[in-house]
Formats: structure tokens, sequence, C-alpha cells
């Protein structure tokens, strides 16, 4: 695990740390700062129901597509991650969060635009995402394989041993529960969802999302509000610890700029290659719109929900406490500050949270399972490991055993993943200069045919 550890530390050195801000940057200039001009038409998009039917086939929504990728980023990112970003890196990682967010919009959009240009039909919706986009936009094979395995090792194996890890901890300190009796009664209700397909995932995730991220928010607030004379300081801190000399000094500032990065990436997923799946199963009329769809995702889940677990620990003044990390040190803030029903409802809360993003997470690695093989039986044994095993392992395996394995695989697959929208993001901002251009026309709904783009037409399987 050391060993581990330290090729980990070297990974997420100052260079996979600039790729990320510097293509956030980047995107953000080429698209014209996309994410903070068209909220409006983001939130707008939200209510549009199938977009483009296509062929009777069965369709993901827009907002089904967005609530299967919210489902992944909402999780245990949002109350362990923050708190162990916190614990290790001081309040000043959040700031670094927050940077993550505000650039990581505009990556967001773009890989995500790429997933819907690069969709292909499936049997019962469109499946799609960077090993995908890698194969037909860059025709390279061996890259697009590399990437599909990544993310179905990343996601749908070592990241649901982190949700299963942390809920099992939530209920044992709520509720004295066996880690290993809550991990097979989550893997049977994981099995059940998964072998049902991306329509089951869909329909469960548009419930569990906006009641968990809802009633999440109504208590942070409430929370908030009780406290607000400490707002001011809270927020201090934050940037104090951001950029304060002390920290600088004592060689903290580093790990709060890199916990802050790891852990908003392990959040909000931004530039990480994963939303991008759930995009390309949305039916809608123009690749853009799910694109403004996943960038509301990015800010949704950290601007939100994880700002929300922040303000929450730095209330209470517990995150100076050595013996509290990840999901115990988010109970014990909350215990402080609501009294002994705190950790209870953190126990649920967390439950709904990294369910979701269980079940989210197991369908990024499907779409990849089946990028590299339709066999049946390499399906049902994705299946079985993703929900069964990998859920059991969580259970049984240590904090800092499950951290480690999804920090290595992420940095990976984020490298692979930014090589490739950096060489094709060209398309993205075509893209959204046609939409633009339509918008400016008085064309509601725009739409868009693959003729557009004449170069790649032969690249591109819908859109006809």
């Amino acid at each position: 695990m050391e060993i581990l550890n330290q090729i980990n530390d070297a990974l997420w050195g100052y260079v996979l740390i600039a790729a990320l801000i510097g293509c956030g940057l980047w995107f953000t200039w080429r698209t014209r700062f996309v994410q903070f001009r068209m909220v409006g038409e983001m939130l707008r998009l939200l209510t549009d129901s199938t977009g483009k039917p296509d062929g009777g086939q069965k369709h993901i929504s827009s907002f089904q597509a967005f609530a299967v990728s919210l489902a992944s980023r909402v999780g245990t990112g949002n109350l362990a991650g923050v708190a162990t970003a916190i614990a290790v890196g001081g309040p000043g990682a959040v700031f670094w969060m927050w940077v993550m967010a505000l650039v990581g919009g505009a990556t967001a959009f773009v890989e995500s635009t790429l997933g819907q240009l690069y969709k292909q039909h499936h049997r019962d919706s469109f499946i799609g995402g960077p090993a995908y986009y890698i194969q037909r936009g860059l025709h390279c094979r061996w890259m697009a394989v590399l990437f599909a395995v990544l993310i179905t090792v990343s996601f749908g194996l070592a990241n649901n041993s982190v949700q299963t890890n942390t809920i099992c901890g939530a209920m044992e300190g709520a509720f004295g529960w066996s880690p290993m009796v809550t991990g097979v009664l989550l893997a049977l209700l994981t099995l059940v969802i998964v072998f049902g397909g991306i329509q089951r995932i869909a329909k469960v995730s548009s419930v569990l999302v906006p009641v968990m991220a809802v009633g999440y928010f109504i208590l942070a607030v409430v929370i908030i509000v009780m406290n607000i004379e400490h707002i001011p300081h809270v927020l201090a801190v934050i940037v104090r610890s951001a950029f304060g000399v002390e920290q600088a000094v004592g060689g903290t500032l580093g790990a709060a700029i890199m916990n802050g990065v790891k852990r908003g990436l392990f959040s909000n997923e931004a530039g990480e290659g994963s939303a991008p799946n759930a995009a390309a199963t949305a039916s809608v009329s123009h690749p853009v719109k799910q694109g403004l769809i996943q960038a509301l995702g990015v800010f949704t889940d950290t601007l939100v929900v994880c700002s929300c677990t922040a303000f929450i620990i730095l209330i209470s003044g517990l995150y100076t406490s050595p013996e509290l990390n990840g999901i115990m040190l988010t109970q014990a803030a909350l215990q402080s500050e609501v009294g002994a029903w705190g950790p209870v409802f953190v126990a649920v809360a967390i439950f709904l949270f990294a369910y979701s993003s269980i079940i989210g997470n197991y369908y990024y690695g499907e779409a990849n399972v089946r990028f590299m093989t339709q066999s049946r039986s390499a399906m049902t044994a994705y299946r079985l490991l993703s929900g069964g095993v990998m859920v059991l392992f969580g259970a049984w395996t240590t904090l800092e055993t499950v951290w480690s394995m999804i920090d290595f695989c992420m940095a990976l697959l984020t490298a692979c993943n930014l090589v490739a929208i950096v060489l094709l993001g060209k398309y993205a901002f075509r893209l959204l200069d046609d939409y633009r251009s339509q918008k400016r026309r008085g064309i509601r709904e725009p739409v868009f045919r693959r003729e557009q783009l004449p170069e790649i037409e032969q690249d591109l399987e819908c859109w006809e």
C-alpha cells in the first residue's frame, strides 16, 4: 500500500493538476465562458423530455441522463470526500474544489458534447463515451481500449468499493451494523438494479437524485442560517488556508491544492471522462444540449452539495480533530449542530448518495465493456463482479485502501481523456457556434445533422 501511495503522489504531482486547470481555462476561453453565460439555457434544457425521436427506441431523456451522471457525481465525494480533503489538506482544499468546479464546467461541456456527437445506436437507447469518440474521432483503437479498461476498473470496480466502504462506515457509526451484513444487503440491492439495464438505472436515478440532493441541501441551509454569524469567518479561513503564508511555510499549501483538486475531481468528475458515458444515452436534437446540462451537473455537485458539507464541518470546528476523518468527521460535525439524530441522518443520506453512485458507476463500466465485447457471458461476469464482489470487497477493506485504489485509477483515466478532448475539442467549439447561431435566429430547439460536419460525417453513426 505504501508503494501505491508513492505512485499516487507522483501521478498527482503538479503536472496533472496543472493539466486539469490548464485545460479548463483553455476550454473556458474557447467556448467564451459557456459555463457562466448559458446557465439559463442549462436550466431550461432540464425540462426537455426527449428531444429527438428516433425509430421507436426507448428514449432516455435529457433529465434522466443528467440524473444518471449526477447519481455518480453526488455520492461519497460530497460527504466523505470533502471531509477527507479538509482533514488532510485543511480548509484551503475547499477553495481548490471550487476552482475545479468553475473551470471544470467548460471541460465537462466539451467532453459531454463529444460524447453526444460520436454516440452510437444501441438496442434500447444510445451508447457512447470517450472510448467511442477516441476510436471514431482519433481512429486510435488501442487508446480507446485502454480508456475502456481504465474506466471499467476505476468506476465499475474500485469506485464502487469506495461507495460501499463509506456506507458501511456510516451504518456502523449510526446503528452499530456489521459492515459485512451491510455489504451483503447492498450487493443484493445493487444486483437487482444492474441486471435491469440502463432503463431501470435511469428511472431509479431520476427519483433518488432529486430527493437526496434537495433534502441534504435543505438541512445544510438550516444549519448555515442557524450559524450565519460564523459564515464570514468560515469563508476567511478557507481563503487564508488556500493562499496563506503560514500554509506555504508549513508545507500544507501543496496538500491543500492537491487534495482539493483530487477530491474535487472525484466529486464532480469534470475531465475524467465518466459523465460522457451518461450524456451519450440521451435523445436530444443537438449535441450541445447535453453538454450544457452536464456542465450544470458540475456546479450542482461541487458548488452546492460539496459546499454544504464543507460549511457544516468548518462551522463545527471538528476538522482539527486528528481522530476524525471521512464520513465519521461529517457525522460528528452534524451531531454537534443538530444533536444525536445527526449521524442517523448522515447514514440515511450517505446510503442514498452512495447507492445511487454505485448504480451510476456500474453503468459507466457497462458502456465500456460493451465497447470491448458483445459477449453476454462477459457482461454477466462484469455485473456480478461490479455489483456483487467489489461491493463486498468495499465492506471488508479499509478506508485508506479504497481511496488509494481510486486515486491511482482516476489519475490514469483523466490523463487519457484529457489528451482526447484537447485533440477533438475543435468539434465541440464548432457545435457550440452552430447552436448559438440557431438560437440567435430565433430557433428555440436547435437541430444538428451530421452533414454539417462533412469532414467527419462518415465517423458519425447518428444524427441523420
